[in-house]
């Protein structure tokens, strides 16, 4: 089963300073993560500052793909997500490093010989995680969590993992905020590292 592509207005202003579309149509940026087959990050707009400057700028969503947001901004971004394989789960945790560099943040996986799900990674983000279709289960590192359509995950810079065990694939719609650990935070971390 294929996803529908993403279509995505833009507007701006002219030099009348009146409301105008400047971008209609899809998406210009959707790669697809060589190493986990069938995952597909499809870049839909993204900010680099806050308050966000509102200008007729370039389009931010064209270059490399970036996991993270911007530092002080914030990406809108959908996922369609693969069902898990038993080959990926026995196999998945030694292509995790190419995964993550491939989308631009290596230092984000935390897979480790005991984690629970292949795909386990962390960033210093609030993300707002959105069920658009399909089903997901949440992996953290002592729970799990189903997740259906219109289920929503305020993601706190958690260690997690998304695992999709529902056989179909899932698209999910991800808002990712740039954050900073809380000192409390960052000390348990640094511990138990």
């Amino acid at each position: 089963m294929s996803l529908p592509s993403i279509h995505r207005v833009v507007t701006g202003h002219d030099a009348r300073g009146q409301a105008v579309i400047t971008s209609n149509g899809p998406l210009p940026t959707v790669v697809e993560v060589a190493a986990i087959a069938g995952t597909v990050f499809h870049e839909v707009w993204s900010t680099s500052e806050a308050p966000a400057l509102i200008s007729n700028a370039a389009d931010p969503t064209l270059g490399p793909l970036v996991l993270p947001p911007p530092a002080r901004g914030t990406r809108l971004r959908f996922v369609d997500i693969p069902p898990d394989t038993e080959e990926f789960l026995a196999h998945g945790a030694a292509r995790m490093q190419a995964a993550f560099s491939q989308i631009g943040d290596a230092q984000a996986s935390t897979v480790h010989a005991q984690s629970p799900h292949p795909l386990m990674h962390r960033t210093e983000s609030v993300d707002y995680g959105i069920v658009i279709e399909g089903e997901m289960t949440l992996v953290l590192d002592a729970s799990e969590q189903l997740l259906q359509v219109g289920s929503v995950v305020v993601q706190r810079g958690t260690n997690h993992a998304w695992a999709n065990r529902s056989g179909k694939p899932c698209r999910m719609l991800f808002i990712l905020v740039d954050g900073a650990y809380a000192p409390d935070i960052a000390t348990a971390l640094e511990k138990s590292q």
